[in-house]
């Protein structure tokens, strides 16, 4: 096999060696956020109610504020890493960096948002 086509080797527009690693990441936080979705809708589908607080209730339990946690954290790194490969398909000027350093201030921002929130009903800190 060679390293390319020539036109590609000639404008050093080869391999970056980072492509299958993106793959990979981006096929495991798919499997992840599968298994971890399905846990919380089997969950869910288990509470006797759905009013405030017999969800309060189940979240402060840690069997189901760690889970919960870990989706959060899949689900936005999963969508972080869609995304970055939208805007570097789409976007060839230097508006690229701009883009990327804001989708990754967002998501850590939202992420960040989401586990407050869930460790704050976990540790008995929610408004009743």
């Amino acid at each position: 096999m060679g390293t390319g086509t020539e036109i590609g080797r000639v404008r050093g527009l080869g391999s970056a060696k980072t492509g299958a690693h993106h793959w990979w990441m981006h096929r495991l936080t798919a499997g992840s956020n599968f298994l971890l979705m399905s846990w919380l809708l089997i969950s869910l589908l288990r509470l006797p109610a759905f009013d405030y607080l017999t969800i309060t209730t189940w979240l402060s339990s840690p069997m189901a504020a760690v889970p919960m946690m870990l989706l959060v954290a899949s689900v936005f790194w999963h969508f972080r890493m869609g995304l970055q490969v939208v805007i570097e398909d789409y976007q060839h000027d230097e508006t690229r960096v701009v883009a990327l350093v804001l989708l990754n201030f967002y998501v850590i921002a939202m992420a960040a948002f989401a586990i407050f929130s869930i460790l704050k009903i976990a540790f008995g800190g929610g408004a009743a």
